[in-house]
């Protein structure tokens, strides 16, 4: 008969325990974990970085807008039909700008904030006529206004995910579009009657408007934020002045006063630091 399994031995070897095989429960890398997950268990809340808000904040924007300018567009379409050298390309209408803009924000309470702000709105197209070897024809047609507005934002609730926070809001307000001035200028070199085919208008007025916006404001754990929002601008000057004589201008072909129209839509894309 074959002895039984448990019961084989070798001489000179130890005997057979079944506790031997057993895992050690500490080693290095348990100790490890443990430490670890107890070092999180007590871990403030603080050392957890989160989006901050500050209540006051200067906001640098750039808004690429669409610009009216009706009555100066109608004056570059007379010019076109009755000045331009024939054959040549027309002179470009102003339906473009940038609008840089300085602002200031402040949460008067979590959901308002009041903004006060300046900016320059400037556009202008010009073009080069060549119609002969020695001679040239530059034509420049600029529009420059320094709008200075105050207004409110509502913001609504925000959405959070960890360090980030991003907060919709609308607002809108008032407008002083001031120094605001359109200019025509042509000058002729090459030829013997130079200073007859030279001239230069410049016209000015300053007048009211409003705005408003709707956008996002989002914040990181850090003390700039990103804003964007789509920009309504609206701003009609009428009876502009002739800067050298102080007289009204007047539409040449209505023979109305003349007047300016700054109104227009865009995407402002603004910078903002919290203080």
């Amino acid at each position: 008969m074959l002895p039984r399994l448990d019961r084989v031995t070798h001489i000179g070897a130890p005997p057979f325990r079944p506790h031997a095989l057993e895992v050690p429960l500490f080693r290095p890398r348990s100790a490890l974990l443990a430490v670890c997950l107890l070092g999180l268990s007590v871990t403030p809340a603080s050392v957890f970085a989160a989006a901050e808000v500050h209540r006051l904040n200067i906001a640098l924007s750039a808004t690429p807008t669409s610009v009216d300018a009706t009555d100066l567009n109608d004056f570059i379409d007379f010019y076109n039909r009755a000045t331009a050298p024939a054959g040549l390309e027309p002179l470009s209408k102003i339906n473009f700008s940038w609008l840089f803009t300085g602002e200031v924000r402040y949460f008067v309470t979590r959901n308002l904030s009041m903004n006060a702000g300046v900016g320059q709105l400037r556009s202008k197209s010009a073009k080069e006529y060549l119609p002969a070897l020695t001679v040239s024809i530059n034509v420049r047609a600029e529009l420059i206004s320094v709008p200075v507005h105050v207004g409110a934002a509502y913001y609504l609730q925000a959405y959070n995910q960890g360090d980030f926070a991003a907060r919709m809001f609308f607002g809108g307000g008032l407008v002083s579009y001031t120094h605001s001035r359109t200019s025509f200028e042509q000058r002729l070199a090459g030829t013997p009657n130079d200073a007859l085919g030279t001239f230069k208008f410049t016209n000015s007025q300053d007048g009211p408007g409003y705005y408003g916006e709707f956008g996002v404001h989002m914040f990181f754990a850090s003390r700039y934020s990103v804003l964007l929002s789509a920009l309504y601008r609206s701003g009609h000057l009428d009876r502009l002045v002739d800067e050298r004589t102080g007289n009204v201008v007047f539409d040449p072909e209505t023979g109305q006063p003349a007047s300016i129209d700054v109104s227009g839509i865009g995407l402002r894309m603004a910078a903002v630091i919290g203080l």
